[in-house]
């Protein structure tokens, strides 16, 4: 499932946005983006529409349960 992070760079008026593949990745980009004091302003999918962080890890967490021990 593909998730877009909308987010707005510290002195920007204009809102960016990023992919990312996965939920895991997702998360790993808000960590990033929170750590350079960007604002998240929304994470959407097209599956599950707009969500909150909590949301997120919690479509992390079944992803990380859902796949093979090996991988």
């Amino acid at each position: 499932m593909s998730y877009t992070i909308g987010f707005q760079a510290k002195n920007q008026k204009a809102i960016l946005a990023t992919e990312a593949a996965t939920a895991n990745q997702a998360v790993a980009i808000i960590a990033a983006l929170q750590k350079s004091a960007n604002e998240i302003e929304f994470i959407r999918s097209p599956q599950e529409g707009d969500m909150g962080i909590e949301m997120l890890l919690l479509l992390a967490k079944e992803e990380a349960e859902e796949m093979p021990q090996g991988a």
